[in-house]
Formats: C-alpha cells, sequence, structure tokens
C-alpha cells in the first residue's frame, strides 16, 4: 500500500481542503479544537503564526487517489518560543559548539499546550508513512530536528517505534467525577494524556458532580475550606461574574477581553503572541468553542478569562460520520446562537455524530485592569468549572504547568512529546538527558500523588 500513497506539502493551511482536514481530524481518538482547520487558519491568516514571526507553514497531507490518509501541520522555526517544550538548553549547547540548532522543525499548535492529535491518519500504516515522509523531508531541508509536541498516546508510540526519542512533562487536568477510594498513580482511559492521579483501575468513580458544593464536598477539610475562603473574599470585593457563549459575545466584550489578555503580557515585558484579528476570526469562524466570564465591580467590567469548548467531542469512524462532519463543520457558521442548556447540545448532531465521549473545556487566556486578591483563581478556575458541572462536560483542562492548580482539584497528566535529532552525538547527548529527566518526572509524580486534594473517604462528610 504504501507505494500508492502520494505525500503533498502546502506552505499555508489556505491551500489545504478544510472538510477533509476537519473530517480527517474526527476520525483520531483524541481531536480538538485547536487541530481545526479553522483555527490553523486564523492563526496564519491574521499573522499571529506564520514566517514573520518565525513559524513558517508546511503542511504535509497523503492521500490515496483523492481519499485524505493522514496530514500534519510541520512550521519551520527559527526560535523556541510559544512551545511549552523548553528546548532552549539543546539550542544553547548547538551554538557552544559553532552548530546550528535553527532552523528546526516542529509538528505543533502554535501557542497551544494541548495534547492531543498531531499526525492525524486513518490507520497505523499511513501514520508511519507520513511520519517516515516527515524525517525524510527534513534530512532534505536541513532541518536540526523534528520535535512533535504534546502527542496522543498511539502517536507517542509510533514515534517510539520509528526511532524517535520521547519527552514528558506534566501539566494539571480537572475531572467531573466524584472519587470513591483513596486516589493513587494509575492511568485512566486514553484522552490524550494520562492522569498520574487516579483511582485505582481507573473504574471507581462515579457520576458527575450534582453542582459546585458536592465537588467541594469530594475535597479535604483543608482545600474545602481555602476555595470557600478565597470565593469569600472575590465576593466581598464586590466582584460579580457574567458569562457569554458563542455568537452571544459581542463585539464589545471580545474587545475587552483582548484589552485584558493584551495588558497582561505587556505587565511582563512581552507582547502578546496573539494579535486581535485572530480572536475577530474565532469570533467569525468558530464561534460555538468559546465561553467568556467577565469579571465586574460597581457595573464595569474588571477582568476576563477566556475558555475554549470542544462541544462537539465525537469521532467520525465510518463513511456517513465523516460526511456528516463536513456538514456540521460547513454549516456552523449559518447555526442559531446556542442554548445556554448544555445537555442539549448534542440532540442537534447527526445520529452519526452522537456519542457519550467527553465535552472538554480548556482553560486559554485571562487578563484583569484591577487587582482583587484571589480574582484569578475565581474566573480562571472557580468560575469555569461550576460551569462545566452545571453544563455537563466532564473535563477541564487548565493548560501548562502550575503545580498551585492542584489545591483546585486540579489533577497531575502526563504528556509526551517526541523528538529527532539530525546530530548523532547531540541525540545521544539529549537522550541521556532525557533518561534523567524522566526519572525527575517519575519522582515528581510520586510526590504529587502524596498531595492529593481529594478526601480520604468521600462518603463520610
Amino acid at each position: 500500500m504504501a507505494e500508492d500513497y502520494v505525500i503533498r506539502v502546502k506552505t499555508s493551511p489556505l491551500e489545504v481542503d478544510a472538510a477533509a482536514w476537519d473530517a480527517l481530524l474526527q476520525t483520531q481518538p483524541n481531536p480538538s479544537p485547536f487541530m481545526r482547520h479553522a483555527y490553523l487558519a486564523a492563526l496564519h491568516s491574521s499573522g499571529s503564526a506564520n514566517a514573520k514571526t518565525g513559524w513558517k507553514p508546511h503542511f504535509f497531507t497523503l492521500h490515496v487517489g483523492e481519499e485524505l490518509m493522514a496530514a500534519c501541520a510541520i512550521y519551520e522555526k527559527t526560535h523556541s518560543y510559544g512551545e511549552y517544550v523548553f528546548d532552549w538548553a539543546w539550542a544553547n549547547a548547538y551554538a557552544q559548539h559553532g552548530l546550528p540548532y535553527y532552523p528546526k522543525a516542529v509538528a505543533a499548535v502554535p501557542f497551544t499546550p494541548v495534547p492531543g492529535a498531531r499526525l492525524m491518519a486513518r490507520s497505523p500504516e499511513a501514520r508511519t508513512a507520513l511520519l517516515q515522509s516527515l524525517l525524510r523531508w527534513c534530512e532534505q531541508s536541513g532541518m536540526s530536528s523534528l520535535h512533535l509536541l504534546f502527542v496522543d498516546e498511539a502517536e507517542g508510540a509510533a514515534c517510539e517505534q520509528a526511532g524517535l526519542m520521547l519527552r514528558h512533562t506534566v501539566q494539571f487536568h480537572w475531572k467531573n467525577m466524584a472519587p470513591t477510594l483513596v486516589a493513587s498513580r494509575t492511568t485512566l482511559p486514553p484522552e490524550g494524556a494520562h492522569f498520574a492521579l487516579g483511582r485505582p483501575g481507573g473504574e471507581t468513580t462515579s457520576p458527575g458532580y450534582a453542582d459546585f458544593d458536592a465537588f467541594l464536598q469530594s475535597l479535604s477539610q483543608e482545600k474545602r475550606k481555602k476555595i470557600r475562603q478565597e470565593r469569600r473574599k472575590v465576593a466581598e470585593a464586590g466582584v460579580t461574574f457574567r458569562w457569554s457563549l458563542g455568537r452571544d459575545i459581542t463585539q464589545a466584550d471580545w474587545d475587552f477581553f483582548y484589552r485584558c489578555y493584551e495588558r497582561t503580557y505587556l505587565e511582563h515585558g512581552n507582547a502578546p503572541y496573539l494579535n486581535r484579528d485572530f480572536f475577530q476570526r474565532m469570533s467569525d469562524t468558530m464561534p460555538d468553542h468559546w465561553l467568556l466570564f467577565i469579571a465586574e465591580r460597581n457595573g464595569h467590567p474588571i477582568a476576563t478569562s477566556l475558555i475554549a469548548l470542544d462541544k462537539y467531542s465525537t469521532r467520525a469512524s465510518n463513511q456517513n460520520a465523516q460526511e456528516d462532519w463536513a456538514a456540521v463543520c460547513s454549516a456552523q457558521v449559518k447555526e442559531e446562537p446556542a442554548k445556554r442548556a448544555g445537555d442539549t447540545e448534542q440532540n442537534a448532531l447527526p445520529p452519526s455524530l452522537r456519542s457519550e465521549n467527553e465535552r472538554v473545556a480548556y482553560g486559554r487566556y485571562w487578563g484583569a485592569l484591577e487587582r482583587v486578591d484571589c480574582l484569578h483563581f475565581e474566573a480562571c478556575y472557580y468560575q469555569p468549572l461550576q460551569w462545566c458541572i452545571e453544563h455537563g462536560y466532564q473535563r477541564f483542562e487548565g493548560g501548562a504547568q502550575g503545580e498551585h492548580k492542584m489545591a483546585r482539584a486540579l489533577l497531575p497528566v502526563k504528556t509526551t512529546s517526541a523528538h529527532w535529532l539530525a546530530h548523532p552525538a547531540f541525540a545521544d547527548a539529549v537522550a541521556r538527558f532525557l533518561e534523567r529527566e524522566d526519572q525527575g518526572i517519575s519522582n515528581y509524580l510520586d510526590d504529587l500523588t502524596q498531595r492529593s486534594p481529594f478526601r480520604q473517604n468521600p462518603q463520610k462528610r
């Protein structure tokens, strides 16, 4: 079959068939809205991620006849910003030996540390063929290295089998389920990453929380008390919240959000990665994937947090489903404003797309114009978690890093990236480094395991 594959490389996402790309994405075990064609196209067309900003795109597609069998977004990079898997030390080592580390090739969603599909493929054979074509291209193009960031489990296994080195980092994710046994290190069913803290066997969990108070009751007394104190501080400061979903987010709301988002970056001495045009394109092409919280005091907005939603977290595993998904994608910009009753959202999908798969929320951006004690925790964690419970979302991903999230019941998750270096000696050195680093990650997770935020016996109050 391999000789029947045709590889095409496009230098812009706009040259790739959007419907075919999105239909392929929905066949993957771990799709996310950030791999949607509209998202990648918005990054490119807005000027946020293109050759001028050090993200030169190369979109690989693998075909048999006219059928898209595999695809990957590769970026030729001249720096290591916006990746969240840090290799600055590797670049410095190259420089100290008079060797160029850039350009390098990266398979990732720019500025988006969310685990999920990177080597989209309809079969293991197609994924292997795609990966081999990427490696050949890197060698022929003079890339120092290839880095596939935040890959899912199947992709990690394929990369390891192909000789790439695996690297692990830790994120913190929340699950809408009450534990019924003492937490311990294990793995849960694949979701793009593994929970490092979980429940024995991954099956001893009850249904989602009835409300936010029920969620608090599952926590230890110390953690429950702290969260209540933090929420009380915000309320006593006179801060209230409102939220808007999808097309209910007004242009004024988007403008205020960007003002806060930009200010947060500037206060830290950096320009924001994403410009206002990118978010306008999100409003125009992917409105139903966004949830905006706005904090107000004395009738004026003072802070905001923007949450991404994957409310169509379904897997299209047959031809009817793929065709139905393409129809859904093309019709989304014409839909009526989304209802706030989250329980009815999947009922609007074609039968082939309805599933019990998780709906996921992703904490993405935040900013504030005024300083209020604990406002960040309320805007970025407690308001989104309460909304997820009320609207039937099963998972909330808190983004990169942040051990403080564990006190808010976001549990550690081990994520995976895969790396290939062209220089044999440096590849050997990095392999030894990764072996030591991986042991450190394992020890870190062991330590976190001892600090579960959940009560030892949640059945007792």
